[in-house]
């Protein structure tokens, strides 16, 4: 298992768009990926569960993925958010 915690910088949070960059980018990756703030979780695989979450700037997340390409995916996230800013 791996996990990751970042701050989210984007002004308006994790909106539709950076929500729908982060869904694409794990879903086409076998490991289960949980995306958490402050308690509550959400399948980072699902947009409508990340934008249940309401994560605005400033908020800290984690994002845990578990499954045999775990690496994978966190390179991934990483790429993603830094080329859309996003923490």
């Amino acid at each position: 298992m791996r996990v990751l915690t970042a701050t989210i910088k984007t002004k308006t949070g994790l909106h539709a768009r950076p929500a729908a960059l982060l869904v694409n980018t794990v879903a086409q990756y076998k490991s289960e990926v949980k995306i958490a703030k402050n308690g509550q979780e959400a399948n980072l695989k699902s947009l409508l569960d990340l934008l249940s979450l309401g994560a605005e700037q400033g908020d800290r997340i984690t994002i845990t993925v578990d499954g045999t390409d775990e690496d994978e995916v966190i390179a991934a996230l990483q790429r993603c958010a830094m080329e859309n800013e996003l923490w």
